[in-house]
Order: structure tokens, then C-alpha cells, then sequence
């Protein structure tokens, strides 16, 4: 078993990720997170939000609307043929297949002889209004970058920021691709954590090298093994036809390497696009020289659900019969196991409650009373549990408990009363 097939098990048999619509046979490109999916997927929106909104005095927040007025995607080119996938269908069985997905010049499902390659847009339609015809025609957003242009007015208006500055959000997105696939790398519904940071013409070069190492260092922090990250430039012939640059931080995937993080320079094509279909001038007032600007902009963009893959895929470890995800304490499902040695004694269940609930109130904790004390530490070992809490007979004597380390096992006695401060501080090393 190769090891994207142990990690989608593991998925699967611990409550990360399910199919979506199982019951029913599933439904393709589409995944539902289970209550550890749930928390991993939060600790890493929440940390990049710290990292990229909280932190900083230079960049706003947003949560758009799903659904816009279809001309936003008119406007920004989604609707034309630069948001079409190349697309060859197969004569025989009528399957499509995305044509830089074939290796050979044949179906890969029948063998049948394929079509010549056309573009097939990936926006998903719907219909707002009682009547489903054209007029009604609108899409779920293809990214949530647009938004962000569409706001800017808004933004400028309300705040008044100085160049530069950024615009950020975190939210769902929609492409109906041809063959999503290699679990949640690529999917038809998923998250993205997007950021338009907007800068003066002449100083967009410099911004883009600095979001670049920013992007970097966050993805460095978070605990990527090292040599599983590195640049990838765009050659000038395959960049989008907005870029006037384009870097991607590609992980070493099971499959090779691939994007997982793209900074782009958009120069000013969004805003002058927008200005045009809707008539409203998008410019930056500076207000030393009251010249108008049309600011540039760099766009650092990321999935949510590509990164949470990544992680889980950097992070599986086997040692022996030991397996473990090594992920750090900052995006772990749990900061931390409580249980006692033994759950048929009440005394030592009590006390264990007790440590637990008030773990609980500063730390994502688990509950474990299942089995016996090896097979807890492997369960709390598979999901990533970095700590674990053990009361045993000793607790209850003088007060102390039983803190083992996931990655190295090693096993300390700690004062039940100063739990909070031995975990706080532990948090504290690996904080941004």
C-alpha cells in the first residue's frame, strides 16, 4: 500500500474524511470532513487568518457572497475560454477526459479513439429566480478572489487604508472539473484562503518576493518536512493571461511534485476589467499627491483542503509497528488525551474527569477510556494527539501525572496543578 492509499485510509477509519453521499455510492469530487477533519481544517484557517489578517495592521477581512452578479464573472474572464479545460471525448464509451491528464492518445477507460481536444468551461451554473432560463442564469464562484476587486470601493471607502494594503477571505469555491481526482487534490467543491494585497505599479516586484518568503516561512513553521517544499516560476508562455508572474510553492506529493501554493502578480487587470463591465471607477486616491491610482496586486492564494492533504501526508510516520501522524501541536486535531490507567476504578476516573475538564477549558482535549492504556496512546498516536495525560495510582498520592511525548514516547511526571502552564508553554514554542 503506497502512501496515499494509507493516509485516505486512515482518513476514512478515524473520522477525517469521509465520501461525500456514501450511502448513495458517493458523488465525484466531493468530501465530507468528519469531527477530526472538522478540526484540523479550522486550526489551519485559524492559524493562517492569525498569520495573514490578525497580526498584521495592513490587511482587512471579507466573507463575500457565494453567489454575485454573473456579469463579476463576465468581467473577470471566467465565462470565456480562460477558465476552459481541454477536454477529449471518447467515441466509444462517451467518457471526456481533461487532455493534459492523457499519457496516451486513447481512452484510458476503453481504448476507444478520443475526439479532437475542445474547451469545456468549469464554472458550476445555477439559476436564481423562478424561471430557469437564461435570464436567471448565474455560478457558484470559481474562486473567491473576485470578491475581493468587487469590495475594494467598499473597503477604501469605509477604511481608508494606505497602499499597500490587503483584502482577505476564507470560503468555498466551485469548478465542475472533468476528472477531479487523487483524493482531495482536486475536487469540484473546496476551500480556499485567499488574499489580494494591493500595491503601488512600481512596487509590485519587491511585494511579490516578499510575499513569496512570507508564504514560505508560514508553510515552514506549520512543520513541513524539509526538502518537501520548493519553488516553481512560471514560464512567461503558460502564465495565466492576468499574470505578469506567477510562483508556485509545490509540495512533493506521492504522485510528484505539485502546486500547493500560488503568489501571482495580477498587475491591474481585475480592478480595470471590473471598472469597465460596471462603469464605477476602482482607483486609489493617494492622499499626498491626490494622484488616482489603479493599484497592481499580488495575490498569495492557497487551498484549504490541498494543504490539510499535504499535512496529513507530510506528517504520516512509521516507526516499526508504530504509526503516527507527526503533526505539529498548532494544527493536531487535539492539543492534548486525558485517561486513567484503568476505567473500572472509580477513584482514579473521577480525578481523571476532573484534570480533563479543566484541560478542556484552555485546550482541545479528548476523553479516552477505551481498551487498554497501549492501545490508547496508538488511537491518540494515529490521529496526532501530541500529549497524553495518564492518571495513574501515583495521581492520587501525590498529585502527579503521567505526560507522554507522541514523537519520541518519552514519559515525565508532571504536578496535576501546573498541567496548564507545562501545556501553555509547550504552545508557546511552535506560535507564529
Amino acid at each position: 500500500m503506497d502512501l496515499m492509499e494509507k493516509v485516505t485510509s486512515l482518513c476514512k477509519r478515524r473520522g477525517f474524511v469521509f465520501q461525500g453521499s456514501e450511502i448513495y455510492g458517493g458523488f465525484g469530487g466531493f468530501w465530507d470532513f468528519g469531527p477530526l477533519g472538522v478540526a484540523v481544517k479550522n486550526n489551519i484557517k485559524n492559524l493562517w487568518w492569525r498569520y495573514f489578517v490578525t497580526v498584521r495592521e495592513d490587511v482587512f477581512g471579507l466573507d463575500s457572497a457565494i453567489i454575485m452578479n454573473p456579469k463579476v464573472w463576465e468581467a473577470s474572464g471566467h465565462t470565456g475560454s480562460g477558465f476552459a479545460d481541454p477536454l477529449r471525448e471518447c467515441r466509444k464509451c462517451h467518457h471526456r477526459h481533461r487532455q493534459d491528464d492523457l499519457v496516451e492518445d486513447k481512452c484510458p477507460d476503453c481504448g476507444g479513439e478520443l475526439t479532437e481536444e475542445k474547451k469545456f468551461n468549469i464554472l458550476v451554473k445555477t439559476y436564481i429566480g423562478p424561471v430557469e432560463d437564461q435570464s436567471c442564469l448565474t455560478y457558484l464562484r470559481g474562486e473567491t478572489a473576485q470578491a475581493i476587486f468587487v469590495n475594494l470601493q467598499n473597503i477604501l471607502d469605509t477604511f481608508h487604508p494606505r497602499l499597500p494594503f490587503g483584502i482577505a477571505q476564507i470560503g468555498k469555491a466551485f469548478r465542475n472539473e472533468i476528472t477531479p481526482g487523487k483524493f482531495l487534490f482536486r475536487s469540484r467543491e473546496f476551500e480556499q484562503m485567499e488574499l489580494e494585497y494591493f500595491v503601488k505599479p512600481a512596487d509590485d516586484q519587491r511585494q511579490f518576493n516578499q510575499w513569496k518568503d512570507y508564504c514560505l516561512k508560514f508553510l515552514q513553521v506549520v512543520g513541513y518536512k524539509k526538502g518537501n517544499l520548493r519553488y516553481f516560476d512560471h514560464p512567461k508562455e503558460k502564465l495565466s493571461h492576468y499574470s505578469k508572474g506567477t510562483t508556485d510553492i509545490e509540495y512533493n506529493f506521492p504522485f510528484g511534485w505539485a502546486e500547493l501554493w500560488g503568489i501571482a502578480r495580477r498587475a491591474d487587470f481585475d480592478l480595470t476589467q471590473h471598472a469597465k463591465f460596471s462603469g464605477k471607477k476602482l482607483l486609489y486616491q493617494d492622499l499626498v499627491t491626490n494622484e488616482m491610482i489603479s493599484p497592481y496586486v499580488i495575490e498569495p492564494s492557497v487551498g484549504v483542503d490541498r494543504l490539510f492533504m499535504s499535512l496529513l501526508l507530510d506528517a504520516y510516520t512509521e516507526e516499526g509497528k508504530r504509526t503516527f501522524l507527526k503533526l505539529s501541536p498548532l494544527i493536531s486535531p487535539y492539543n492534548v488525551a486525558v485517561f486513567p490507567l484503568v476505567a473500572n476504578k472509580e477513584e482514579l476516573v473521577k480525578t481523571a474527569r476532573e484534570i480533563y475538564l479543566n484541560l478542556k477549558k484552555h485546550f482541545s482535549a479528548s476523553w479516552d477510556e477505551r481498551g487498554n492504556i497501549g492501545k490508547r496512546y496508538c488511537a491518540q498516536d494515529e490521529i496526532g494527539t501530541p500529549w497524553c495525560v495518564t492518571i495513574d495510582y501515583a495521581t492520587l498520592e501525590d498529585g502527579t501525572v503521567t505526560v507522554r511525548d507522541r514523537d519520541t514516547t518519552k514519559q515525565e511526571r508532571v504536578k496535576a496543578d501546573n498541567l496548564e502552564k507545562y501545556f501553555k508553554d509547550k504552545l508557546k514554542e511552535r506560535i507564529l
